[in-house]
């Protein structure tokens, strides 16, 4: 029993020493220089395919403001251009409706959308301003939001440039040319025929604007072997629409959250965000395959398709640090090849901006891709200057060391003062009282050696109890 006792004290003991030793390298550990541990979770650089990686039926750079083609690929071979279709969709929607008034989806708006439809997720009888259709075509790439505004537009321009007057659109009609071409009456189309109606708008647009591969059978862009175009004349027409400031604002913003309706009554019903990724992450496109400058400037925005027979496409609107706004087409990018398509487009964009760079090599807008970013923010939120609502033009008197932003400078030591030390408490108190942390330690120390000793002393003991005990039995 007394062996027993005498090994409890023991461990007893041995804890008093772990704790001792515990205390004294915690304390220690304090006391020690602060370090600190760096990761590398950046964002690599990534290359982009050279042109001859990128899997593509065709693809097109075409640069509006001198009219020619820069660089491309098949550009006037027949692709379908699914959702890339809503860009005529949107231009002759801010051109015929006014984007504060109200539409009303119809029965004829909504039915016929397929499996393959991309919705804004509106009702037939919803009562939605134009602005939000806009955002839902363009964003969500909402079909709904097409075929309701593609009515509208018909209602609007039989309204505006009545058949049998002289008022005429910009294309040279008026609703005598719907009727003659429909061999339609007025009220027959305005029933069940304004899809169709639209159709035409679109096609006349299209060849007033020199298209010559392109035939559109509705507004959406749902597939139909009789609805196609080519990846120049989506370049045309990216080109037109861009010359809207609207038009411009709609393919920037980078989300939208929809306001309430009769339908959806609380707003932010729907949060939408762009499907065209390299308006997020424009660096992409920065250099091209082995690392040279392509000299993009920015990318303003642009709109996305995808059908399955289609296939994926984009195209955009950037602007050249020369000033030159380039208008980038994709099409055709097979299906076991879309989940590349960002990167196809960014190839194509940067290859493309240095074409366009070696022919003008001049630099007209300062920057690069990083300072160029529209805010999807209230108007007095917007950035105070955007070189790029005109590209290529500098406001008098503004400076342009306002595009890099300001370091933050060093704290400048106030005189008498002694600046400020981010050093931990206790190591702080440890570093400013050196005789206290002297005592502190010396006091440890102490602990330590007492505990040794008395260790010592109790394994004595129990050795010499050990013995009498033995010694006992043997007699």
């Amino acid at each position: 029993m007394r062996i027993r006792l005498i090994t409890g004290s023991a461990i007893r003991t041995a804890a008093s020493i772990f704790a001792a030793v515990f205390l004294i390298c915690t304390l220690g550990f304090f006391a020690m220089p602060a370090t600190t541990v760096n990761a590398d979770v950046t964002q690599p650089d990534i290359p982009v395919p050279a042109l001859s990686d990128v899997h593509c039926a065709s693809y097109c750079v075409y640069d509006k403001t001198t009219g020619y083609i820069v660089i491309s690929m098949n550009p006037d071979d027949k692709i379908y251009p699914a959702s890339m279709t809503k860009i005529m969709t949107c231009m002759l929607s801010l051109e015929y409706l006014d984007t504060s008034s109200k539409l009303t989806a119809s029965h004829t708006a909504m039915e016929g959308l397929g499996p393959d439809s991309s919705l804004m997720g509106i009702f037939e009888g919803e009562n939605v301003k134009v602005s939000e259709l806009l955002y839902g075509l363009m964003l969500p790439s909402g079909n709904d939001a097409a075929n309701v505004l593609g009515e509208g537009c018909v209602e609007a321009f039989f309204d505006k440039f009545p058949a049998g007057g002289t008022t005429m659109n910009s294309d040279g009609i008026n609703a005598q040319y719907l009727l003659d071409t429909m061999n339609d009456t007025k009220e027959h189309i305005l029933e069940s025929r304004k899809i169709e109606a639209f159709a035409l708008l679109m096609n006349l647009r299209a060849e007033k604007l020199g298209c010559k591969g392109t035939h559109f059978v509705n507004a959406c862009g749902l597939h139909d072997d009789e609805h196609y175009t080519t990846a120049y004349d989506l370049t045309l027409i990216m080109a037109a629409a861009s010359e809207s400031e609207d038009f411009r604002t709609l393919i920037s913003s980078p989300s939208h959250v929809f306001i309430a309706t009769n339908r959806h009554k609380s707003d932010a019903w729907s949060y939408e965000k762009n499907s065209n990724y390299l308006l997020y992450d424009p660096w992409l496109a920065s250099k091209t395959a082995n690392g040279s400058d392509s000299h993009l400037a920015a990318v303003i925005g642009g709109k996305t398709g995808t059908t399955s027979k289609a296939g994926k496409g984009l195209t955009i609107d950037t602007v050249c640090e020369n000033g030159h706004e380039l208008m980038v087409s994709i099409c055709g990018i097979p299906q076991e090849y879309q989940f590349y398509t960002t990167m196809y487009l960014a190839s194509v964009t940067a290859y493309g901006n240095l074409a366009c760079w070696e022919s003008d090599p001049v630099t007209r807008v300062y920057g690069n891709t990083g300072d160029y970013r529209y805010i999807n923010a209230p108007a007095s939120q917007q950035p105070e200057y955007d070189s790029l609502i005109n590209p290529g033009d500098i406001p008098t008197g503004y400076d342009l060391s306002a595009l890099t932003p300001t370091p933050t400078p060093e704290p400048t030591p106030v005189p008498g003062e002694e600046p400020l030390d981010d050093t931990p408490p206790l190591q702080l108190f440890v570093k400013n009282n050196p005789v206290v942390s002297g005592v502190i330690g010396g006091f440890m120390l102490l602990i330590i050696v007492l505990n040794i000793v008395l260790w010592i002393r109790i394994n004595r003991i129990k050795h010499s109890a050990e013995r009498r005990a033995r010694k006992k039995e043997s007699l």
